[in-house]
């Protein structure tokens, strides 16, 4: 990018992160408004390794301010150094990016603030409220914990779009996003107590609009009293 990276860039640094140059190698529009592309990672899983729901920080110029994004880790393969990254496409630096990017371009990014627990014990069932943002995860997270039944609330249309869900055992809702979210947690809060209590170690993940995120772990948190160990809940993006 050849600038600085502001504020956020030098706690970044006093943190410790550590900072790869991607490189595209090709790219799959998977639907009108969903984009893979296939990256070589310039020694990063060869320095840090892999773990379920792994996510990076993408930099970007916004208008020459740097800018941030977080995307997970697709099919990351440590023998190769390669890895997919998948968008959401919308409005913004990083969609605009991802829609011009061909095989050749360069991105930079750090890694810092991602990890892993293995529930313990180990989930009967799992609760997951997501959308098109957080798939690659949900879809990462389904693979790696894929003997435990789940139920998942996806906010938006699937339509056409990539799963790991085993229909056999994963069951899907699919909701309109309405109401800035608030569709979706009235749907969550009159479903989800009931499948909390068939099952006994439960654990629920939440990764949707911030907003969203925070009423929902909230509520998992003091109004069903489930114990942090128990509930995951990481905003992804930001809602206008």
């Amino acid at each position: 990018m050849g600038q600085g990276r502001g504020w956020e860039g030098a706690v970044l640094k006093l943190l410790r992160a550590k900072d790869f140059t991607f490189t595209v190698t090709g790219a799959e529009d998977v639907t009108p408004h969903y984009r893979r592309l296939r990256l070589t990672d310039g020694g990063l899983l060869a320095a840090t390794g892999v773990h379920p729901t792994m996510w990076v920080r993408l930099w970007f110029s916004d208008d020459g301010r740097p800018h941030q994004r977080a995307y997970t880790l697709v099919d990351p393969d440590p023998e190769t150094g390669t890895f997919a990254l998948e968008f959401a496409l919308h409005d913004g630096r990083a969609s605009d990016w991802a829609r011009a990017a061909k095989a050749g371009d360069t991105i930079e990014a750090t890694v810092q603030g991602t990890g892993f627990e293995h529930p313990d014990p180990a989930p009967s069932h799992l609760a997951i409220i997501g959308d098109t943002a957080s798939l690659p995860a949900i879809n990462s997270l389904l693979g790696e914990l894929g003997s435990a039944p789940a139920t998942v609330w996806f906010e938006g249309t699937r339509d056409g779009l990539p799963s790991t869900a085993d229909p056999d055992r994963h069951r899907y809702h699919t909701i309109p996003r309405r109401d800035a979210g608030a569709h979706l947690v009235e749907r969550v809060r009159a479903e989800l107590p009931e499948v909390l209590a068939a099952t006994e170690n439960p654990y629920v993940w939440i990764a949707c609009d911030t907003r969203t995120t925070r009423a929902l772990g909230s509520y998992v948190r003091k109004e069903l009293g489930l114990p942090k160990t128990r509930v995951h809940a990481l905003g992804y993006w930001r809602a206008d």
